[in-house]
C-alpha cells in the first residue's frame, strides 16, 4: 500500500471553463478529477488546497474515510464549493484506484448493468435561432437526443407574446424530425412559478423528453403542484449538492428524473449513494455534464453500474466552448465516441480517460476567467440566468 501514499496534488486551470486536479502517488499511479463550479475555478482551487493538508500522506485506497473527513472534518458542511473540491478529489481517487486494480471504476461500483449508454447532447444556446442545424450537425454525430434551453430571460410574469414563442424551437424540431429524436427542455431555473403551467401548456403538445429545472431548486416546494399538472417528467438536481438534498424531493414524489452533478454533488461516492436512494423511491437519474472529459467519464462509470441511469449529457459542441471542447485534452477520444444515441462501455482501467498533460499545461497558460452572464429585464429588474 506504500506505492498508493498521496504525494502530490497539482491544479490545472484550463480553458473554456474548466480546473483539473492531478493526484499522485508515491508508486507514481496517478489520478485525474474535475473540481470545478462554473465561474468559480479558483475559489474551488483554493478549497482545494485547503483540503490538501487531508490527503497528503494518506492511501488513496481509502477513499470513503477520505471523503467522510473532508466532508465532516471541517465542522461546517456542504456549499457548492467544498462539494465541487471534494467532488474532484473523489473522481481522482477513483481513477487511482481503477489503475491499482486494472479494472474500470464501474467494475468497483458493482459491475456493468449495461453495455452501452443513451447520450444527449445540447443545442440552440440560450436563445436557439439555429436549431434545425445544429440538430442535424448532432445526428449526424451519432446522437439521437438532444437538449436545448426552453427559454431566454423570463420576468415574473411573461406576456403572451413571449409565452407563445417558447414553443417555437420544439415545434420546428417536431416537424422535421417527427419523433424520431427525444428533445429535453431546459427551464435552467429562468422561470418563476407563475409560468411554469402556462409554458408547460405550450410545450406539451410537442411530448418533450423531459423539463428541466422547472423551477430553482430552493423553490423545490413548488413542485408538488407542477407535477400534478403534466405527464411530461420532471428532472431537476443540478444545483443540489448531497444525498441530503435530495432525500426530500426524493420522499415527496414531485420528481421523475434527478440530475445530480458528478463535479458538484460529491463526486462518484456521493452520487452512487444518491443513484441509489433514488432507485429505491422508483426514480431515474440522468446526470448534468456541461463540463469536462472527467467529469463526463465519472458519469458513465456511474451510469454503467446504476440500473436506474436512463441518459448521459455531453458538453460536446456545447455553446460555452468557446475555442477549446470535450476532446482537446483527452489522448484517446475514441472512448466518446457515439453511435446510433449510445456511447459503448469503457474497457481501460480507471476513469479510461487519457489525459494529455502537455495541451493541458499549454492551456493552463491561457486559463480562463469565465463567468455566466448578467441578464435583467426590459424594466432593468434582475434575470435568472
Amino acid at each position: 500500500m506504500d506505492q498508493l501514499e498521496i504525494v502530490k496534488l497539482e491544479l490545472f486551470k484550463v480553458p473554456p471553463r474548466w480546473l483539473f486536479v492531478k493526484v499522485t502517488t508515491k508508486g507514481g499511479i496517478v489520478g485525474w478529477g474535475e473540481p470545478v463550479v462554473e465561474g468559480k475555478a479558483d475559489s474551488v482551487a483554493a478549497c482545494v488546497r485547503e483540503l490538501e493538508p487531508y490527503l497528503i500522506g494518506r492511501t488513496a485506497n481509502h477513499i470513503e474515510d477520505i471523503w467522510q473527513v473532508l466532508y465532516r472534518g471541517g465542522f461546517y458542511r456542504g456549499g457548492t464549493i467544498l462539494m465541487s473540491a471534494i467532488s474532484g478529489i473523489d473522481q481522482a481517487l477513483w481513477d487511482i484506484k481503477g489503475k491499482y486494480l486494472n479494472v474500470p471504476v464501474y467494475e468497483l461500483l458493482g459491475g456493468a448493468v449495461r453495455q452501452k449508454m443513451k447520450m444527449y447532447c445540447w443545442i440552440g444556446g440560450d436563445n436557439p435561432d439555429v436549431v434545425l442545424e445544429q440538430a442535424h450537425e448532432k445526428i449526424a454525430q451519432g446522437y439521437r437526443a438532444v437538449k436545448m434551453n426552453a427559454t431566454g430571460q423570463m420576468p415574473w410574469v411573461s406576456t403572451i407574446k413571449d409565452i407563445k414563442s417558447v414553443a417555437r424551437n420544439i415545434k420546428l424540431l417536431r416537424e422535421e424530425f417527427g419523433n424520431e429524436i427525444d428533445i429535453g427542455l431546459d427551464f435552467h431555473g429562468r422561470v418563476h412559478k407563475p409560468m411554469v403551467k402556462k409554458l408547460i401548456d405550450e410545450l406539451a403538445p410537442y411530448d418533450p423528453m423531459f423539463i428541466e429545472e422547472p423551477v430553482l431548486s430552493e423553490n423545490n416546494d413548488a413542485l408538488k403542484h407542477i407535477y400534478s399538472y403534466t405527464s411530461i417528467p420532471i428532472a431537476t438536481g443540478e444545483r443540489m449538492l448531497s444525498r441530503w438534498d435530495f432525500k426530500d424531493v426524493l420522499h415527496q414524489g414531485v420528481v421523475d428524473i434527478i440530475q445530480p452533478d458528478l463535479s458538484h454533488a460529491g463526486g462518484i461516492s456521493e452520487v452512487k449513494r444518491i443513484a441509489t436512494m433514488a432507485e429505491a423511491y422508483d426514480i431515474a437519474i440522468a446526470t448534468h455534464c456541461p463540463l469536462g472529459p472527467i467529469s463526463l467519464a465519472s458519469a458513465l462509470h456511474l451510469d454503467f453500474s446504476s440500473p436506474n441511469a436512463i441518459i448521459q449529457e455531453s458538453s460536446l459542441g456545447i455553446h460555452y466552448n468557446q475555442g477549446f471542447d470535450l476532446l482537446d485534452y483527452v489522448k484517446n477520444p475514441e472512448v466518446f465516441d457515439v453511435k446510433n444515441g449510445y456511447l459503448d462501455l469503457f474497457i481501460k482501467p480507471g476513469l479510461g480517460v487519457e489525459i494529455d498533460e502537455e495541451k493541458l499545461k499549454e492551456g493552463q497558460k491561457i486559463g480562463h476567467d469565465w463567468k455566466n452572464p448578467i441578464w435583467r429585464n426590459e424594466d432593468g429588474n434582475f434575470a435568472e440566468w
